[in-house]
């Protein structure tokens, strides 16, 4: 794995997954930081960890906010004198409050983003940059600066190990998928289950496309899957008012989020079997779940790192998409190049933790699970990580409703992410495609939806209906 941390590893115990620090500093993805002067930390930090630091901080600069000390020792990537040096420059709000403000090139300080607030309701400054990755470990921290909420010590322990163990058990059967990409007949790096509940099954094994196909294994969710998914509803729902609440302009919902209650009515359950197992950058399919979908992913086992980066539009896209085949078919990963140059963000899963994906997260931003060099065992577990990425279904996107291409399949749906005069557009298009040995159309349409992400066939209803 990419080397990206400037400062020695410590092991992470069971107590420090209870009580992370707040957050680690960012460096190079791909070489370590090789300045003395700049970003290194002292021997005498690396035993602090971040309270300590930003109270040793605080006491001398008494005349700064907290966020700021808290982004001084970012830029200086955790170093507690050069953060200090930096601030120095740094004239007292207090007495100057027009120089204070004054534009970046003005002030004395040294790759300071002064502007950056830490006000959960304010627009906060992206902290990644060209080819580094940071590190998140807080609740905090991550609904900051990713559109994600992290909930540790999601259920009590002994509904999460019995979980755990249920699944380990299901997963035994798992299977890795197959599919099309770029003509090159590929497998997933890990292995995965589908579950719904009992009165869903028969028709998601006979009516529900995927990459495709139909899936044949389709299972009824376990007992403690039906027991935990109360839990799951009422907790993302929770956290999706308070999302909403606190990060999203005028505290109202964005444009295509479904007003209504969130409801899990399927999970698909992921297994990764040691370190090297792992999934690359994507953004979850939006057919069955519609626009601004919302995601409540549990992880049991062994920690692991997720990744998160956001999508920049590019104006050279078509460029972008040939080079990405072009390193498909060489069997490369043309996301990582694309990754490192916008800088990525690591949300670190232990067991038992709930990470709810919001509703900006699948058109705006991709995700993915980094190979592990090394792993912590985990008591019951072994190597073993087990996800469940519970998710709502909408009725009105059954693909009885949805448009069909020239294949007469059911197409999937797609949202323009990277295209700058037609992002966050959605299509319809076929994937008949993807799965191996089959061929597809070139059957394309736009997909409208209103305000609150319903397809033109349920607005017209609700005309008639009201008429």
């Amino acid at each position: 794995m990419d080397s990206f941390v400037s400062r020695k590893k410590r092991k992470v115990s069971h107590a420090a997954e209870e009580s992370p620090p707040l957050l680690l500093a960012s460096c190079s993805t791909d070489t370590r930081c090789k300045d003395k002067n700049v970003g290194i930390e002292s021997e005498n930090d690396i035993d602090m960890d971040t309270d300590t630091k930003l109270a040793i901080l605080a006491s001398l600069h008494p005349e700064l906010d907290q966020s700021l000390l808290f982004e001084a020792l970012i830029t200086a990537n955790g170093s507690v004198s050069i953060a200090s040096s930096n601030l120095s420059g740094l004239p007292s709000p207090h007495h100057d409050p027009a120089t204070f403000r004054a534009s970046p090139s003005k002030r004395r300080t040294i790759g300071l983003q002064t502007s950056l607030p830490f006000s959960p309701s304010t627009t906060i400054k992206p902290l990644t940059r060209k080819g580094q990755t940071l590190h998140l470990y807080t609740p905090q921290s991550i609904a900051d600066h990713t559109p994600c909420s992290l909930v540790p010590n999601f259920v009590p322990q002994d509904l999460a190990d019995d979980l755990l163990r249920e699944l380990i058990n299901e997963s035994k059967t798992f299977e890795k998928a197959t599919f099309k990409l770029f003509d090159n007949i590929v497998q997933s790096p890990h292995s995965a289950c589908f579950y719904v509940s009992p009165q869903d099954l028969q028709k998601q094994k006979s009516e529900y496309l995927y990459n495709g196909y139909a899936l044949e294994d389709v299972r009824e969710l376990t007992p403690v899957m039906i027991k935990v998914q109360d839990i799951v509803q009422k907790t993302v729902n929770a956290e999706i008012e308070k999302r909403i609440k606190e990060h999203y302009p005028g505290g109202v919902k964005l444009k295509g989020m479904s007003p209504k209650e969130w409801e899990p009515n399927a999970a698909f359950v992921n297994l990764y079997d040691g370190g090297k197992e792992s999934v690359g950058w994507h953004s979850d399919q939006l057919t069955y779940l519609g626009p601004r979908a919302v995601i409540g992913s549990i992880s049991l086992g062994v920690a692991r790192e997720f990744r998160v980066r956001k999508i920049v539009p590019k104006d050279d896209d078509e460029g972008m998409e040939e080079a990405a085949e072009s390193a498909a078919k060489n069997g490369k990963d043309a996301n990582r190049k694309q990754g490192d140059a916008q800088g990525q963000i690591a949300i670190h899963l232990p067991h038992n933790s709930l990470l709810v994906m919001h509703a900006e997260m699948q058109e705006e931003w991709k995700h993915s699970v980094a190979p592990a060099n090394t792993i912590d065992p985990h008591p019951i577990a072994g190597s073993k990580r087990i996800n469940i990425t519970y998710r709502h279904y909408r009725e009105e996107l059954h693909p009885n409703l949805t448009p069909r291409c020239k294949c007469g399949v059911a197409t999937v749906l797609r949202c323009v992410q990277k295209r700058k005069e037609n992002r966050g557009r959605y299509m319809w298009q076929c994937h008949a495609g993807n799965a191996p040995g089959k061929e597809g159309c070139s059957f394309f349409k736009w997909a409208d939806f209103d305000e609150d992400g319903r397809p033109p066939w349920i607005q017209q209803s609700s005309k008639d209906s009201t008429a």
